[in-house]
């Protein structure tokens, strides 16, 4: 089993050059790879981009996904439309070409071939378009695909840009993240150095010895103070208790609900104000709302989510989703999950 992570913006060619520093010992730089085309619907490429994780592999695997644009129309001269079929480049080692394929062969039945991929003509005037040589590649095709002859780019397979979506082999990625863990000094304990200061010895300091003139001044202060000690406690204790009026207006009860009287009026006077806080509005594309209303729609009228690709109205709202930049899958399963 893999790993599978999406990379945006690159291309193949590119993740060869940063091989060694993405995945290290994980890369093989002497294993044979070999470049393949997959087609199949386009209600399948969600499980086509993951295929990694549900199969076992020792070298990274590298696809990319090709959308014909103007190159649809020399697909539309052989009989085949372009817009039955999704059409993803994998760079594989060899070794792992088996067990990539088994599943899609055995059970689904994929058919197996040989296709032609060839530059566009220049006389289409396609922007960014580079020459390269025809390659003759090995092709997978689900067997609700057409055949295919000719597979038409304007610039080499592993200079596709886009979402490059990478699956590498699981026990060997979690050995890379643990590796660069402990580079990072992640999960590390560090032990700490107990410092103990030792303090310095404190030296006892002589006795003061006072000479004759300061002993007597002490002894004078010292009867002074006796003396204001003497007369402050004799005013004390003549002192007498002077009892207090008493009021009955004055007491803490009286003038406790004398307070809750004038609060009361006060408050039954004031009208408070009510603070409504505003709800939070989720907005919405009109792409979203559609798709939505699609699903609903679909739910309601009792059709599976299996059998809800299958209708005319997903493909029309799938690509202009895409080229909104609105992602339909996870709308798809929350929808269809509440169910």
């Amino acid at each position: 089993m893999g790993i599978t992570a999406m990379i945006p913006d690159t291309t193949i060619g590119q993740l060869y050059v940063e091989a060694d520093s993405r995945w290290g010992e994980i890369w093989d730089d002497k294993a044979a790879r070999m470049l393949i085309l997959l087609m199949f619907p386009r209600k399948h490429r969600k499980m086509m981009e993951l295929h990694g994780d549900i199969t076992e592999h020792g070298q990274p695997v590298m696809t990319v996904f090709h959308r014909p644009r103007e190159e649809a129309k020399l697909l539309e001269k052989q009989g085949f439309d372009a817009r039955s079929a999704s059409f993803q480049f994998v760079d594989i080692a060899s070794l792992d070409l088996g067990s990539w394929m088994q599943q899609l062969i055995v059970q689904e039945k994929w058919l197996r071939g040989t296709i032609d991929i060839m530059p566009v003509p220049f006389s289409m005037g396609l922007p960014a378009q580079r020459g390269f040589e025809t390659m003759n590649i090995l092709c997978f095709r689900h067997p609700d695909i057409s055949p295919l002859e000719r597979y038409y780019l304007p610039f080499p397979p592993s200079s596709i840009p886009g979402k490059c979506f990478v699956s590498l082999p699981r026990r060997q990625a979690a050995e890379l993240a643990r590796q660069q863990a402990e580079v990072l000094g992640v999960g590390r304990l560090v032990r700490k150095t107990k410092i103990i200061e030792q303090e310095a010895p404190i030296e006892a300091l002589p006795p003061e010895v006072k000479s004759t003139e300061e002993a007597g001044l002490d002894a004078v202060i010292d009867n002074f103070s006796d003396q204001i000690m003497e007369g402050i406690i004799a005013q004390a204790e003549e002192i007498v208790n002077v009892e207090l009026p008493n009021n009955p207006l004055d007491t803490p009860a009286t003038m406790e609900e004398t307070t809750t009287e004038i609060i009361s009026s006060v408050t039954n006077n004031v009208e408070i104000p009510s603070i409504e806080e505003p709800e939070e509005v989720i907005e919405m594309s009109d792409v979203e709302i559609e798709f939505r209303a699609l699903v609903t729609e679909l739910i309601d009228a009792g059709v599976a989510p299996t059998e809800m690709m299958d209708d005319p109205r997903w493909e029309d709202i799938s690509e202009r989703a895409m080229a909104t930049g609105f992602e339909t899958w996870p709308v798809f399963l929350e929808l269809t999950a509440v169910q």
